[in-house]
């Protein structure tokens, strides 16, 4: 039954996951992920969530020492475009097998001749604009430029080199001299075209290429990640592959990460700013109140074999992977049980992210929990403190017990029916009775074949 479907899912994820593009995306924005987690710890401690506290540290730094915070946190969230055309560029000229290191900087550069350098507030007392970066075209507004830039000024550089117009220097020439002066034309040729575009977009209505694509692009796939089915149909994918056990995020991330990180950012911008927060599927919220446990939500599964378990095959692997699960880790269980390709688990292993995400955002809609701050905390973040902390409200991290309780009660059913089909293959697999065993003949082993 499940042939075609193992079939077509695997193409479908070996032609995503192989595609040097959408690799080097995924890959790309990975490069600021570390930075992003150590600003979010500054964002927290600026922000703990619990009454008194600001006053309290007051006592000790002074009135307003959470401003001082601001110079880790803008250093890193408002300039993810920055980091964006960086660790893309890097990670496309790996994936072209060309100079990684003269990407990612040949990436940088051409983004920044792109962006704008004018902005409103850059006046001086006389009144005279002057030019600059703000971090307002550096962060996520900034983001699909920064892809798009990194990709085609990569590709330009590599095409050029591998039609050979390079500078030839002897081989005596030490390495880094020598690859820089490599880079010279394919990074000229870059970077005129980079410029060739600037001077087109500074005669039209759009003056800057980053506002004709924030119009064109990249407000429409914002707008879809606003909608009530962005962030139902990007659990959906991710756990259906899971199911065939493929990476799920490692191939659905490749298309949402980037959106999911500009809404993320866009909320991390309106609570510093003490605005309404104005997106609810951001990264923490997909990360935190979709799924526990990994992908299938499979901490309510693992519960369930721990404590209410008769097989000795559930009750032992479920002991094993409890703690795993509850940092987000479910392989043991994916393919130790196994759920991968398992028709018994399959209905309830891809419905409780479901219910999860969709019970999340209607509470989320009602006022039942905040929305989530944009603090990007590491996915291993147990769950009670990933919604209090990514959130600022600990009745977050009390909604999620209730999503791995009724997630118990969605799985008990099929956890049943699995626990009591091992249970009868031990019992059969015992009843090996001693007759049976004087009938063994240790003379009809043979260790010729070994």
């Amino acid at each position: 039954m499940f042939a075609g479907l193992e079939s077509t899912m695997g193409r479908v994820a070996e032609r995503l996951s192989t595609n040097k593009v959408l690799v080097a995306i995924r890959d790309g924005f990975l490069v600021g992920t570390p930075l992003i987690i150590v600003a979010s710890i500054f964002l927290v401690i600026a922000n703990f969530p619990v009454p008194g506290y600001s006053d309290f540290m007051a006592q000790f730094f002074g009135k307003g020492w959470e401003n001082s915070m601001d110079a880790v946190i803008d250093s890193t969230f408002s300039i993810l475009a920055v980091l964006g055309a960086v660790g893309i560029g890097y990670s496309y000229a790996k994936q072209l097998e060309s100079d990684a290191i003269a990407g990612a900087a040949l990436s940088l550069v051409c983004y920044l001749i792109m962006t704008p350098k004018v902005h409103p507030k850059f006046v001086n007392e006389a009144g005279k604009a002057f030019n600059g970066f703000a971090f307002s075209n550096l962060g996520s507004a900034g983001v699909f430029l920064a892809m798009i830039t990194a990709i085609v000024s990569v590709k330009i550089f590599v095409t050029i080199q591998k039609k050979g117009w390079v500078i030839k220097l002897p081989d005596a020439v030490p390495p880094a001299v020598y690859h820089s002066f490599a880079a010279l034309i394919p990074s000229a040729f870059a970077m005129f075209f980079a410029f060739a575009i600037y001077l087109i977009f500074s005669l039209t209505e759009y003056q800057y290429a980053q506002t004709f694509i924030y119009k064109v692009l990249q407000a429409p796939l914002e707008g879809f990640g606003q909608t009530v089915f962005f962030e139902p149909i990007y659990q959906f994918l991710s756990t259906l592959f899971w199911f065939f056990g493929i990476n799920g995020p490692a191939v659905t991330n490749t298309v949402f990460n980037p959106i999911h990180l500009v809404l993320t950012n866009q909320n991390l911008e309106a609570f510093k700013a003490g605005q309404p927060l104005p997106n609810i599927f951001t990264g923490p919220f997909g990360d935190f109140f979709g799924n526990f446990g990994g992908g299938g939500s499979t901490l309510s599964l693992v519960f369930l074999m721990v404590f209410l378990a008769k097989s000795e095959r559930m009750k032992k692997l479920g002991r094993l992977a409890l703690i795993p699960g509850i940092f987000g880790i479910n392989e043991m269980v994916t393919f130790g049980l196994p759920v991968v390709l398992n028709p018994v688990i399959a209905i309830p292993f891809l419905l409780t992210p479901l219910v999860n995400t969709i019970l999340a955002t209607i509470a989320t809609m009602v006022g039942i929990i905040p929305y989530t701050t944009g603090a990007s905390l590491p996915w291993t973040t147990p769950f009670f403190f990933s919604g209090w902390l990514s959130t600022g409200s600990i009745i977050a991290g009390f909604f999620q017990i209730f999503l791995i309780l009724l997630g118990c009660l969605i799985y008990f059913p099929f956890f049943k029916a699995l626990d009591n089909q091992y249970l009868k293959e031990e019992a059969g697999a015992s009843m090996l009775t001693g007759d049976e065993l004087d009938n063994v003949d240790l003379n009809d082993l043979s260790f010729d074949d070994l």
